[in-house]
């Protein structure tokens, strides 16, 4: 049975320009290039009509990460990696880009199940991606092996994607990626235990997530390593604490790995 709990995704609708349920990187500033790595996926339905976009990363020239609930459902992907997109030079949301194929982490169930969400999914590119630097995975138990320290609290990450710059009193959503600081809450609650990572997400910490962020990394400060991938929060205004999926453990990685070989199928570019 679902959880009574108010999970905020990080998916925006495209057309409407609303927010639907899911999380931009508030309080963030703009990337200098450092994550190049770093797009913004458009995702369509069957009938070729784009429906929502998310964040996510490239691990590969033609493997894109982001989260189970951003694949969930769709039947073709468009991913962009302008450093701010132009509606109009790239014909966004329903041209330009690289088109490519979404996959979804078996045992995603739209959020019915908690901690183990599986909100994992990936697109595999019909063409490669213009990208100097491929994002990592970070080694599985990472973040286990931090817990274990005193001071985690001081445990900084990375994060960036496309999403909501804010919320209230306007919204503001200018498609453009920017990165921002986060500090690690907490790996073992009743959100996280072993599954999720629990970090800031409010001005005055570095900034965070929001609408839009969904499928974006969480990096290892100072590191191309990605430890997670944006899934949930517990605010509508994208204030209050954020949560990513973790990427650090077998069963992620094991479906991951299916992406590096998986075929592309489809067109490419346009």
């Amino acid at each position: 049975m679902r959880r009574t709990l108010l999970v905020c995704l990080a998916v925006l609708a495209v057309l409407l320009g609303s927010v639907a349920p899911a999380r931009a990187v508030t309080d963030g500033y703009p990337d200098d290039g450092t994550y190049n790595n770093v797009g913004l996926v458009v995702f369509s339905d069957a009938a070729g009509k784009p429906t929502h976009r998310c964040s996510g990363t490239m691990l590969s020239a033609t493997l894109f990460l982001t989260a189970g609930h951003c694949t969930y459902g769709a039947a073709g992907a468009r991913v962009y990696f302008d450093q701010t997109i132009d509606r109009v030079a790239t014909g966004y949301p329903f041209s330009g880009g690289i088109t490519g194929r979404p996959v979804t982490m078996a045992g995603f169930d739209d959020f019915a199940t908690f901690p183990n969400t599986s909100d994992l999914g990936y697109v595999v590119l019909h063409a490669p991606a213009p990208v100097s630097t491929y994002a990592t995975l970070a080694g599985i138990g990472t973040l286990d092996a931090m817990a274990t320290k005193r001071g985690q609290q001081e445990t900084r990450f990375t994060v960036s994607g496309y999403g909501l710059q804010q919320v209230r009193p306007v919204t503001e959503a200018n498609l453009t990626r920017l990165v921002a600081e986060v500090r690690l809450i907490n790996l073992s609650n009743s959100l996280t235990d072993g599954f999720n990572l629990h970090h800031t997400n409010a001005p005055g910490t570095g900034g965070g997530t929001c609408f839009g962020d969904s499928g974006g990394p969480v990096f290892l400060a100072g590191t191309q390593a990605v430890v997670g991938v944006t899934s949930f929060g517990l605010s509508q205004n994208c204030g209050g604490n954020g949560f990513a999926y973790r990427v650090d453990t077998q069963a992620a990685q094991d479906f991951i790995a299916t992406g590096y070989a998986a075929p592309a199928r489809g067109r490419g570019r346009g």
